[in-house]
């Protein structure tokens, strides 16, 4: 394909992370996803369903003219309760399923890591059975040597290829200092989905140790005005296999003016 046609690429479909709306759905949950679809975004994914039943869930999106293709679902929910996960999914429409985090106390013990890609190998098993993809969101502290890798070289090597995938954040990767183009070119395919926010700057870090949260979230911005060069990573997303572009704040002073902003940025980029 000549660079005349890829220069030519867009996000055809904008989407979000609810997280970055979490406070506004306790108080006007159907409120909220009519404000996110008004403002043109077409694809949500769920972080927490905030005591709605599946079935009203979906009816919402519907009315709405949105489509949930992904969420996320905490650590602990991994083991006996995934397969009552794993059938909302379905009733939701849902074709990833995320855990975003991995329990400190999981993190801290000796092989931790490895057990927690243990059971990503598991919970990946069970949901392609269901026709349905696992995958993992990253935050910053995936990226500490873990004896002679880093931790998130660990879940990457240690898991199916085919049953666990990745949610690459990539602000946190960035905070991590790390480039996603070197993921992307060992493990291509590997990263479907990804979070897109900014940052005004990256904190500094000591040694090995991560960023701690509260010195990085001030620095969070509208995509678009911050540090990250998203032409640059968007020009591998074939490589890196993306299908879902979800924009995320984790403390956004107004979530709907980020929101806005985010999103004319990114229905107007072109790489």
């Amino acid at each position: 394909m000549s660079w005349a046609v890829d220069a030519k690429q867009k996000i055809d479909r904008v989407g979000m992370q609810l997280y970055t709306v979490r406070e506004l759905l306790k108080r006007d949950f159907e409120g909220t996803l009519a404000k996110v679809a008004q403002i043109g975004y077409s694809e949500v994914e769920f972080a927490g369903y905030f005591d709605h039943s599946p079935k009203d869930l979906r009816a919402m999106l519907d009315r709405h003219g949105l489509s949930a293709p992904s969420a996320h679902i905490p650590y602990g929910v991994l083991g006996d309760k995934w397969p009552g996960v794993l059938e909302d999914a379905h009733l939701l429409g849902h074709g990833y399923l995320v855990c975003p985090w991995i329990d400190d106390d999981v993190r801290q013990q000796p092989g931790g890591w490895m057990r927690a890609a243990e059971k990503f190998n598991r919970a990946g098993e069970a949901s392609k059975k269901a026709g349905i993809q696992f995958a993992y969101h990253n935050h910053h502290f995936e990226f500490v040597p873990v004896g002679a890798r880093i931790a998130y070289d660990v879940l990457l090597d240690e898991t199916d290829p085919n049953l666990v995938k990745m949610e690459m954040d990539l602000c946190w990767i960035t905070v991590a200092g790390q480039d996603p183009h070197k993921y992307f070119e060992r493990y291509p395919g590997r990263f479907p989905l990804v979070h897109v926010k900014d940052v005004k700057r990256v904190p500094p870090r000591e040694g090995t140790t991560p960023v701690a949260f509260e010195k990085v979230f001030p620095e969070l911005t509208t995509v678009g005005a911050g540090s990250i060069d998203w032409k640059r990573i968007f020009g591998d997303a074939r490589k890196a296999g993306i299908e879902y572009y979800f924009v995320e704040n984790d403390e956004p002073q107004d979530p709907f003016d980020f929101l806005q902003g985010s999103y004319k940025y990114l229905r107007d980029l072109r790489f």
